[in-house]
């Protein structure tokens, strides 16, 4: 959610519009029914029928004009494995060469929203000297040679210092491989999780910053978003990744706000088990939720009070949670839409749902209806 927030943003800092997809069926229907979408900005490990390689392929095979971009955490796909003339880079991105990229790619052709004059000169100039097919400046790519080289040593010398560990339990040849094997899985799953952890601190810093009214105040938006990623990342480690609870998700964001277990908040639903993904997206609205509420809301006086509650509409398959504040002062629709109202509202698009926010006088208001298959894995179990 996060990281699709930021490359829109990308996207329209270089002057283009766009349509955003949460995953790859979505995508497929967005190109079927338009004919102004000149190029494909994927990740590849997207979610649906097929991952962002597979759509790339499709979308090339079908609609040939269409350029393609794809991004990844993971190890780099070679050129021969993508779509001709497509380019592809490792997270985290870089905003200015994204946004160098972009223009290059697109042009002056379909989508642009802004004149040429308002596009900053430092871009213009990085573009018109850029070598044809270059994918990175030579400080750039000087920069991710390092890196490479660096996390390539160091996935040697773990290779080295496990092997050891092996020969000195005694494990033999048969166990030694099957350990080895086993020991690359685990680096490549770690690598890929550690590049998109920084590519997520990354757009989170990008966005808060973005509309920060004083470095202070970015400083403190940055800071308790990354310390709500860790407590979401925390209640996932309790369960090993496996599906945790919803309760304990929304107990476990509300709590660090809820000073010396004062009882402000009142949490009042079935549990169910939730994937990781939706954990980590719930536990970030919460967060955005308590921060505002702290500052502006029912939170900010000593009488306010949070009622937290949801339930399941057994008919339609649809859970819908509402976040109510009471007993606050006057409540103000915002002059502008934060980060964190745009990441609350991409919520519902996330999990195929909707979501509705409502300044009503007496309080705040969040509401959220989204299908219980987007929350959910089939047959999962809620795990304390």
């Amino acid at each position: 959610m996060v990281l699709r927030m930021r490359a829109v943003d990308i996207v329209e800092d270089a002057g283009f519009t766009a349509v955003q997809a949460v995953n790859a069926d979505e995508a497929v229907a967005i190109l079927e029914s338009r004919s102004d979408i000149s190029l494909l900005f994927s990740d590849i490990q997207m979610p649906g029928s097929m991952d962002g390689l597979k759509l790339a392929h499709a979308v090339h095979e079908r609609w040939p004009g269409i350029k393609i971009i794809l991004v990844s955490g993971h190890v780099k796909v070679s050129e021969t494995d993508r779509p001709a003339d497509s380019r592809f880079f490792g997270k985290p991105l870089e905003g200015k060469q994204m946004i160098a990229e972009l223009q290059e790619m697109v042009g002056e052709g379909a989508l642009k929203v802004v004149p040429k004059a308002a596009i900053p000169l430092a871009v213009e100039a990085l573009t018109r000297t850029k070598p044809p097919g270059s994918l990175l400046g030579a400080a750039a790519q000087e920069s991710l040679t390092a890196e490479n080289d660096s996390l390539r040593l160091l996935l040697e010398q773990a290779g080295i210092d496990a092997k050891a560990l092996l020969t000195k339990a005694g494990i033999d040849a048969k166990e030694r491989e099957a350990a080895d094997k086993l020991q690359k899985l685990i680096l490549d799953e770690m690598h890929h999780r550690i590049k998109n952890t920084l590519a997520t601190v990354s757009a989170i810093a990008s966005q808060s910053l973005r509309t920060a009214t004083s470095i202070e105040h970015g400083q403190h938006a940055i800071e308790g978003r990354l310390i709500a990623l860790g407590r979401a990342h925390d209640l996932l480690m309790q369960v090993s990744w496996a599906n945790a609870g919803l309760v304990n998700t929304v107990r476990g964001a509300t709590e660090p706000y809820d000073g010396q277990g004062a009882g402000r908040f009142s949490i009042d639903g079935p549990n169910i088990g939730i994937t990781s993904g939706a954990v980590i997206a719930l536990a970030m609205t919460f967060n955005e939720l308590c921060t505002n509420t702290t500052k502006f809301g029912a939170l900010s006086v000593p009488a306010g009070r949070i009622e937290i509650a949801w339930t399941i509409d057994d008919a339609t398959q649809r859970l819908r949670l509402t976040w109510t504040e009471k007993g606050g002062p006057p409540v103000e629709a915002p002059s502008r839409r934060s980060f964190g109202t745009r990441m609350m509202e991409s919520l519902g698009q996330q999990l195929n749902g909707q979501v509705a926010l409502a300044y009503q006088p007496s309080g705040f208001v969040y509401m959220l209806d989204v299908p219980l298959s987007a929350l959910t894995v089939k047959g999962a179990t809620p795990t304390a």
